[in-house]
């Protein structure tokens, strides 16, 4: 038998191991508690070193996004540091939609995730380790469903009141990527776009929005099976505290500027949704909002602007997620420009990295250069 076990029992694991036939196992993915999202997948093979094996994860046509299957390439890792890409196909007509990862391992003990994972445990080293830098300020806004802290990392002596947030949804863990990248930088006092965004804004950090669904190895909501960003109309301690946490922050320091980090599943590109739609829209919120992006994508080729979502119609935007929400709320007092930065699952069509894909050390720069663009906004 070339596969030995395969487990998920750690910290955001989740997979069902259906059978395992020699150097076959047939695999499928447990849905978020209390809600039919699925998509995240994160466990353990042990087999024998030097065989391939081949893995089938099955039923995926019933997933949240069947359409980020295709082209789409398997995260592995025999270290859990340096994460590749393995060989992968997609057949939605076998099984109800089955992925199919092809994989030798070198030392016999290999890990496979939908995106190079961030544990609770490297989240808390961030946060302390952010935390202990010379002007930095950390508060604990609130606590999740299940008693998590939703830590918030402070910094800056300016006027202009910058958010950044991710994980809202937990298996989207490339957000937290970006967030290391982020206070990697906000921590650097030699880097000239940290000093100056230190000396105009006063920033705030939340690196990670939903712990208990990261911790759980959901895709997409909370303890209850609560999607946070569809709460931010109406938030409430029963169903999404996580969100009424943050909000009553935000309240209480006003936002300029905010940036949602999320992936996406389907779409080979990183890109940004903005505010288009809100009741109050102004022209001078967008030009600003336009002004952001165009400048963001001239500085890296790991950013562009000609795919992502549609664009909502005067007066249609969705006001119970976060971006919309933020923007028709402080718009009128503080011209809010608020965006959503989606990355990828997948690689991306341009500039490409066959050996990665989309990874950890791109997310980090990516986040240096949405700061550096942000300083020269400022």
């Amino acid at each position: 038998m070339t596969i030995h076990s395969i487990n998920a029992a750690f910290d955001s694991g989740n997979i069902i191991t259906d059978s395992i036939d020699g150097a076959t196992a047939r695999l499928s993915i447990r849905k978020d508690k209390d809600s039919d999202f699925f998509q995240w997948f994160h466990f353990r093979v042990v087999a024998e070193a030097g065989e391939e094996f081949i893995l089938k994860i099955t039923g995926l046509e019933r997933s949240a996004y069947p359409g980020g299957w295709p082209d789409y390439r398997a995260c592995v890792s025999e270290d859990r540091d340096y994460w590749a890409r393995a060989e992968t196909s997609y057949d939605k007509a076998e099984d109800g939609g089955t992925l199919t990862i092809r994989y030798t391992s070198v030392s016999g003990l290999a890990w496979f995730a939908y995106f190079a994972p961030y544990s609770m445990e490297r989240h808390h080293d961030l946060v302390s380790e952010t935390a202990a830098c010379e002007g930095v300020d950390y508060r604990c806004l609130g606590t999740s469903l299940e008693g998590q802290p939703i830590d918030c990392l402070e910094m800056g002596n300016g006027d202009t009141q910058v958010w950044l947030y991710a994980r809202q949804h937990p298996g989207e863990s490339m957000a937290e990527w970006w967030m290391e990248g982020a206070l990697d930088m906000l921590t650097d006092p030699s880097d000239p776009h940290t000093r100056k965004l230190l000396e105009k804004c006063r920033i705030h950090v939340v690196p990670n929005c939903n712990p208990d669904g990261s911790c759980r190895g959901h895709l997409r909501t909370n303890y209850v099976g609560v999607n946070l960003n569809r709460e931010w109309a109406e938030p409430s301690a029963e169903r999404s505290p996580e969100v009424l946490a943050i909000r009553n922050a935000m309240d209480a320091t006003g936002v300029h500027w905010a940036m949602d980090v999320h992936g996406d599943e389907a779409i080979p590109a990183a890109f940004m949704a903005g505010f288009e739609g809100i009741p109050s829209w102004t022209d001078a919120q967008g030009e600003r909002y336009t002004r952001f992006i165009n400048r963001l994508a001239e500085r890296t080729p790991d950013f562009q602007t000609k795919l992502g979502y549609g664009i909502s119609g005067p007066g249609k935007a969705n006001l119970t997620m976060s971006t919309n929400q933020l923007a028709e709320r402080f718009g009128p007092s503080h011209g809010c420009v608020s965006m959503t930065l989606e990355m990828p699952f997948k690689d991306t069509i341009n500039a490409n990295d066959p050996e990665q894909g989309w990874s950890p050390e791109r997310c980090k720069l990516l986040a240096q250069e949405c700061l550096a663009t942000l300083a020269e906004m400022v």
